[in-house]
C-alpha cells in the first residue's frame, strides 16, 4: 500500500466476528511485514550522513567487484 511519494500508508486490521485477538495480531504482522513497515523504520533508527552513505556504498561495490572477479577464475 505504497502512498505518492513512496511513503508507506497505515496498516489497519478488522477483527473478525469470532476472532482471537492473537489471530488478529497475527494478520497485522503479516500486513506490516508486506509493507515494509519494519524495514523502514529500521533504516530511519540510526542517521547516517551522505558522506558516510557514499563511503558504505563504495565499499560494497568493490565487495561485489571482488566476488565476480573471483567467480569467473
Amino acid at each position: 500500500m505504497t502512498v505518492e511519494g513512496g511513503e508507506k500508508g497505515m496498516v489497519f486490521v478488522k477483527v473478525r466476528d469470532a476472532e482471537h485477538l492473537e489471530e488478529a495480531l497475527k494478520r497485522f504482522k503479516r500486513e506490516c511485514e508486506k509493507n515494509g513497515i519494519l524495514k523502514e523504520i529500521k533504516r530511519r533508527e540510526t542517521y547516517m550522513p551522505p558522506s558516510v552513505k557514499r563511503k558504505i556504498k563504495s565499499q560494497e561495490a568493490q565487495r561485489r567487484a571482488r566476488r565476480t572477479k573471483r567467480r569467473r577464475f
